[in-house]
Formats: C-alpha cells, sequence, structure tokens
C-alpha cells in the first residue's frame, strides 16, 4: 500500500497587470496567481497536482490555508483516500474548527477544492485516464456517492440525482465520440478587457471571429459611454454572427445594474454577466426579471453549491457559471452541474485566469457525457493566457475545445513555470 508522504505548495503568482491582461471594472490590475498543490506518495507513481486561482496578494493567504491541511492527508494509504472521495471530501470540509472559517465558502473551503483536485489528478493518472473520462465512466450511484446532499434535499435529492444520471445513460458513448470527434464549443473573453485600447479591441474581436469563435465578452461597467461605444467598435468587427455577452465583475447596485443595460440598448446581448454583489440572489432575480429577455449570467464567485441552489430556485441566473477553483474541488461542481440539470439552467462555466481553462474542460466535458446530456447553448470561456505553463495545455481550434486525452485533470503545471514566477520559498 503507498502512503501520501507530504504537501509541496508554492506561491505562483504571474504579472499580467503589466499589459492590463485581465483588467476588468472592479480589478484593475490583476496578477493572475495560483496557490499551488502538489501530493507526493512514496511510490514510484505520480504526483497529484491542484491550485486555487488567485490575482495577487490574496496568495499569501490562499498558500497558508492550503497547508493547514496536510495533517489530515499526510500518513493516509492513498488507495483508501482515492477510493472514496466522497468520504474525503465530508472529512475535509467538516472539519468544524476550520470549517468555522467559512462555513463552506470562502479561502477555507478554497483550499480544499486544490487538495480535492489534486487527489482527482492522482486518481485520473493512476486510472491512465483525463479526469472528464474517468468521471464519466462512474456508475450513477457512484456519482451520487461524492455529493453532499446535506442543505441541498429541498431542491435536489439523492434519488432527484439518481434520476437524471440514469436518463443520461443511454446516450454516453456517443457523446463521448462526438467530444473526441468534435470538441466542445467555446467563447472568449480575449478582446474584452477593460484596459485594452480601442484599437486593440478591434483587432482582437476580428481576430476572434476569423478564428472560428461564435461569442466574444467585454468587460463593462466604468463608463456608460466607453461600454457602448466598445460594443459599437466590436459589433462591426465582428459582424452580426457573432455574440457579444457583457460582463460587469459585481460593479453595480441593483438599481444601477437595470438602469445601465437598459441604457446599453442593445436586447441581443448574449447575456449580462455578475451586475452585481455574488451573493444578492433577490437582486439578480430583479435585475433578471427586469433585464428580460436579456439572460443574467453568474457564478464564477459562487461560494458552493447552496449558493447555487438559492439562485437556482430563485431563477435568479439563466447561465450558471462554474469556476473549478472557487468551490471546494471536483465533488461540489458536480452537486452544481446536478442542480443545473434539475432546474433546467445551462452552464457555461468561468475560465481565463491560470490554469482555469484547463481544469474546468473536464467539468463541462463530464456533464454533456453523463449529466445534461446537451451541448445546446453551452459554452467554456476561453483566454489566450498562460496556458504554455501546463504539462497539458489546452487545445482550442476553430471556436472548439479539443477533448484532453492525457491522464490526470489537467492541473499539473510545469517545474521551470513554478522556479521562474514564484515568489518566497517552496515548501
Amino acid at each position: 500500500m503507498s502512503t501520501i508522504t507530504a504537501f509541496r505548495t508554492h506561491d505562483v503568482r504571474f504579472p499580467t497587470s503589466t499589459l492590463l491582461d485581465g483588467s476588468d471594472a472592479m480589478n484593475p490590475d490583476p496578477d493572475y496567481s495560483a496557490a499551488y498543490l502538489r501530493i507526493v506518495t512514496d511510490d514510484d507513481g505520480p504526483d497529484g497536482h491542484g491550485f486555487v486561482f488567485t490575482i495577487g496578494r490574496g496568495n499569501d493567504v490562499q498558500v497558508a490555508a492550503v497547508r493547514l491541511l496536510e495533517g489530515m492527508l499526510v500518513g493516509r494509504e492513498v488507495e483508501s483516500v482515492l477510493g472514496d472521495l466522497g468520504e474525503t471530501w465530508r472529512r475535509l470540509v467538516h472539519d468544524s474548527q476550520l470549517r468555522w472559517l467559512g462555513p463552506e465558502k470562502g479561502v477555507m473551503h478554497m483550499a480544499i477544492g486544490a487538495v480535492v483536485t489534486a487527489l482527482w489528478d492522482l486518481r485520473a493518472k493512476r486510472a491512465g485516464l483525463p479526469l472528464w473520462l474517468l468521471l464519466s465512466s462512474l456508475s450513477p450511484e457512484e456519482l451520487v456517492d461524492l455529493v453532499d446532499f446535506r442543505y441541498l434535499t429541498d431542491a435536489l435529492t439523492p434519488q432527484d440525482a439518481l434520476d437524471i444520471l440514469r436518463t443520461a445513460l443511454p446516450g454516453r458513448e456517443e457523446r463521448t465520440a462526438t467530444l473526441l470527434r468534435e470538441g466542445y464549443p467555446a467563447y472568449t473573453t480575449t478582446p474584452g478587457w477593460l484596459g485594452y485600447d480601442d484599437a486593440k479591441l478591434e483587432r482582437l474581436a476580428a481576430e476572434a471571429a476569423a478564428e472560428g469563435f461564435r461569442q466574444i465578452k467585454l468587460k463593462v461597467g466604468s463608463d456608460l459611454a466607453d461600454d457602448r461605444r466598445r460594443l459599437a467598435i466590436a459589433r462591426r468587427a465582428v459582424g452580426d454572427g457573432v455574440a457579444i455577452a457583457v460582463d460587469a465583475n459585481q460593479r453595480w447596485g441593483v438599481d444601477e445594474a437595470v438602469e445601465w443595460v437598459r441604457a446599453l440598448e442593445d436586447p441581443t446581448l448574449a447575456w449580462v454577466e455578475e451586475p452585481t454583489s455574488p451573493d444578492d440572489v433577490l437582486g439578480h432575480a430583479r435585475i433578471a426579471r427586469e433585464v428580460a429577455p436579456i439572460p443574467v449570467a453568474s457564478g464564477e464567485h459562487m461560494g458552493g453549491r447552496v449558493m447555487a441552489k438559492q439562485f437556482l430556485q430563485a431563477d435568479a441566473v439563466q447561465v450558471l457559471q462554474i469556476d473549478a477553483t472557487r468551490v471546494a474541488g471536483v465533488n461540489e461542481n458536480i452537486a452544481m452541474l446536478l442542480l443545473a440539470a434539475r432546474f433546467g439552467v445551462r452552464v457555461c462555466p468561468h475560465a481565463g485566469g491560470v490554469g482555469l481553462c484547463e481544469a474546468v474542460q473536464h467539468l463541462s466535458m463530464f456533464d454533456v457525457v453523463a449529466v445534461s446530456g446537451t451541448l445546446e447553448g453551452r459554452m467554456i470561456e476561453y483566454v489566450d493566457h498562460l496556458h504554455e505553463h501546463f504539462a497539458e495545455p489546452v487545445v482550442v481550434r476553430g471556436g472548439r475545445y479539443l477533448a484532453p486525452s492525457g491522464p490526470g485533470a489537467g492541473t499539473e503545471m510545469l517545474a521551470p513555470s513554478i522556479a521562474a514566477y514564484e515568489v518566497g520559498t517552496p515548501r
């Protein structure tokens, strides 16, 4: 039996603020960063890799939070941990002293997500499968065992989840073959960062359309006149055949959001994203009613499955945007995918950042194979930043993610990149 022997953590930060990559109305100078974890075992097999995405100085806190979890796993047999990742998730999340810091949200919950992702990466590598294919091979009963249904049963019971997963069983092989052949639709935010000048916006938007993307996204919310001008530039650049979404990154109050979206005078917008506080369920619901038929999208700052449940119950989002590292890892994202399927809401994940494209593609591909069973209206965000630092970088061609074939969760960063961009001393 092999044993988990150590956590190796790294504070990795990329100076993206120098070119204003990632800039938006609330985050004018982000330095894309990763609180990075490698779980080491005492055999000759692979290690497990995971991370939490941050945008700079908060990485100090996030790395420390990941380190706090080492004592809960070091010394345990790898096979028993990986063999019941539902119980492992519950053991980590329900530690009462650490849970107090949330509960079940925030820095500690995100740290658990890094650990859980690293464990899934380890399990997938040992199975010789990409994570999406490993998850898609599990039975409905095995998948339900991964989910913590506490606080969910008023909206989603274990039997509801089994029904969803069993309904999707008949087409799994066909959908897997389609993904391998055609990939998964993407949209791109590459043209839309708020710090880019008009010429760069126009050039990148036109390039996105030429590359086959059927949707782009623009950051908005600092100045209404600028937003209207930039939308007009983007529309001229991409033509009428490419959709445009807008993202306010939580900049507005509820009344302001309604007024601003109406003032954009574009009922064809693909969606308006994070129009207000990511915790304001009722505010989102009101905005959604008053800006309809424009859909409201949110989720990248959603603290966990309980918030997702409430947003869906209140019809406060018409597009759920799961994030690979905001919540407590793969298990909780499976719960959120099941909730979305229960409410008939499409999932278009948040990506970009550091490694988020690499990680979240596995969740979306698992979803279409084993949960929702559909690609209708679904796409994964894509941003052309920092992929070269990963062992299995995403491949996007013709506006579609190609299904990854390498074993693991896509979360392994190259050692030279870690060494080049690490802050402080590795532990």
